[in-house]
C-alpha cells in the first residue's frame, strides 16, 4: 500500500526537531531510519500528517565505553554496530542480533534508536536492552533525562517518550571479567518478524556463581517482556543444567504468544523453552571464555 499524504521536515540540529515538533503538534512523528515508522505507514497502522527527519542530525551516531558505562548513540545504525571492533571483542550480543535483523540494506540505514524508540515487540534490540539493564537518555526542550528501560515500554506502540521528546542515547553496563550474553531469534525467513526471540546477559563472580542475570524476550506479548521468575531462579546460584531447564519451563509457560502465520500459541512456547536455554548456555560459555 501506499502511504497517506504527509509533509516532509528536515531538522538540522535537536532544536530545530523541537521547535517543529512544538509547533506542528499531535500529528507530528520524527523519523530517523524509517524502517520501523514507513511500514507502519505504508499498512496505514500510523498516519501522521508531518514527518520529522532527523536522521541528519551530528553527534548521535557512536559507540564509545565512558567510564563504567558503554553509550551507544541514538542513530547509530545496525551496520555500524555489526562492524564495531568493540562491540565484537567485548559485546557479542549485539552482533548476534544485528546480523538477524532484516537484510543489509535495512541494517545500512535503521538505527538502533528507533528500533527501540518505536515500542514494537517484534523488533529485536529491546529484548537486549531488558537483557542488559539499559537506560534510555531522552532529550527535549527542557533538557535530559535518563528512563530506565523497565519502565519505558508502556504499552502497544507506547513508549515513556513525551511527544515532542527525542531519544538521544543508550546507556548500558561497561562489559566487565565474568559477563556474556547472547541472542537468538527464530524467523520463518530472512527479515521477518521473529516467532521467537530471546536475550540473555549474566555475570558471573570468580566462584561461577551468577551475581546478575537479565533475559528479555522478543515478540512473545503485546511489550517488550522480561523474564522476572527466570531470572530470580539463577540469580545467586551456580547455574546448573537443572536450573536451566526450569528456566526454559519458565519461559514457555511466561510468555504471552498469540497463533498467526509464524506458528500456533504451543509451537511459540516451545520454542522459547529451546532458544532461551541455548542463550543461557551460550552466555554462560562467553562469560567463562
Amino acid at each position: 500500500m501506499i502511504p497517506s499524504n504527509f509533509t516532509y521536515h528536515k531538522a538540522s540540529s535537536l532544536q530545530e526537531a523541537f521547535t517543529l515538533s512544538e509547533e506542528l503538534g499531535d500529528e507530528a512523528k520524527y523519523m530517523s531510519g524509517g524502517h520501523s515508522l514507513l511500514p507502519m505507514m505504508k499498512l496505514r497502522f500510523a498516519t501522521p500528517e508531518h514527518i520529522i527527519d532527523i536522521s541528519k542530525i551530528d553527534g548521535l551516531s557512536y559507540i564509545k565505553e565512558d567510564g563504567d558505562k558503554l553509550r551507544i548513540g541514538a542513530m547509530t545504525t545496525q551496520s555500524e554496530i555489526e562492524h564495531s571492533a568493540l562491540i565484537q571483542d567485548k559485546y557479542p550480543i549485539f552482533k548476534d542480533a544485528a546480523k538477524l535483523i532484516a537484510d543489509p540494506s535495512v541494517r545500512n540505514c535503521g538505527t538502533i534508536g528507533g528500533n527501540i524508540a518505536h515500542g514494537d515487540a517484534a523488533n529485536d534490540q529491546p529484548s537486549l536492552m531488558l537483557a542488559m539493564r539499559a537506560s534510555v537518555i531522552a532529550e527535549g526542550p527542557n533538557g535530559r533525562r535518563s528512563i530506565p528501560i523497565d519502565e519505558f515500554f508502556h504499552g502497544f506502540y507506547m513508549t515513556a517518550l513525551e511527544p515532542v521528546e527525542i531519544l538521544v542515547e543508550i546507556e548500558l553496563p561497561k562489559h566487565k571479567p565474568g559477563c556474556g550474553g547472547a541472542y537468538y531469534k527464530v524467523e520463518r525467513k530472512v527479515g521477518d518478524y521473529a516467532a521467537s526471540g530471546s536475550a540473555v546477559y549474566l555475570e558471573l563472580d570468580s566462584s561461577g556463581v551468577c551475581q546478575e542475570i537479565g533475559i528479555g524476550l522478543t515478540n512473545l506479548s503485546m511489550t517488550p517482556l522480561r523474564l522476572s521468575r527466570a531470572e530470580d531462579l539463577l540469580r545467586g546460584k551456580e547455574i546448573t543444567e537443572d536450573l536451566i531447564e526450569q528456566a526454559g519451563v519458565i519461559a514457555s509457560e511466561d510468555c504471552d504468544p498469540s497463533s498467526d502465520l509464524r506458528g500456533s500459541e504451543a509451537y511459540k512456547r516451545s520454542i522459547t523453552n529451546t532458544i532461551t536455554k541455548r542463550m543461557i548456555h551460550r552466555a554462560l560459555e562467553r562469560a567463562k571464555s
